[in-house]
Parts: C-alpha cells; sequence; structure tokens
C-alpha cells in the first residue's frame, strides 16, 4: 500500500474516532449480511431508537427468562378490562365412556 493510501486510511479512521466510532469486522452468515449491517447502522447513529434497540438486542443475548407476571400484565393493559363479559358456560356431563 502506497504511502497515500495509508495517510487516508489514517485520516478516515481519525475521523470517525472522533464521532465515537470505530470499525471492526465481523463474521456471519451471508444471508444475515444485511441485517447486520442495518443494525450497526442504526445503534452508530445514537438517539433513543438506538438505546432501545441496544437494550432489546442485549436482553435477547442475555438469555435471562422472561419476569414473572408478564402475562398478567399484557391482561391488564387488555382494552377488556372493565368490560362485563358473561364468560360462563352451561355444565355438561360429558360423554359416557365404554370400558
Amino acid at each position: 500500500m502506497c504511502p497515500s493510501q495509508k495517510r487516508a486510511i489514517q485520516n478516515y479512521r481519525s475521523r470517525l474516532s472522533e464521532r465515537g466510532l470505530v470499525r471492526f469486522e465481523v463474521l456471519g452468515r451471508d444471508a444475515d449480511r444485511n441485517l447486520i449491517r442495518s443494525l450497526a447502522r442504526r445503534l452508530a447513529e445514537g438517539g433513543p431508537e438506538a438505546s432501545r434497540l441496544r437494550a432489546a438486542v442485549s436482553h435477547s443475548i442475555a438469555g435471562e427468562p422472561p419476569k414473572k407476571g408478564g402475562i398478567l400484565a399484557a391482561l391488564r393493559r387488555s382494552p377488556l378490562v372493565g368490560t362485563h363479559l358473561d364468560v360462563a358456560r352451561p355444565p355438561e356431563e360429558g360423554r359416557s365412556a365404554e370400558i
């Protein structure tokens, strides 16, 4: 590599570091190329969307079990909360089984 190319790369990398970014290489499947690039681009942008995405990916990779009470919390957020639905079923004796 000639000196001018080396200098151009050094200048490019110093500009990246001024913005708080670094260049690195990852290995992955070819099918995931666009996904990884778009993920890296979103994370590099910063802001609340990047923070949310970073937290979701970190949580997913950590492999921690979900918190208890998640189903109950989802039911409490339901739009049907407070409505009076009749969910009673008539009693049935069932079928007779021949043994």
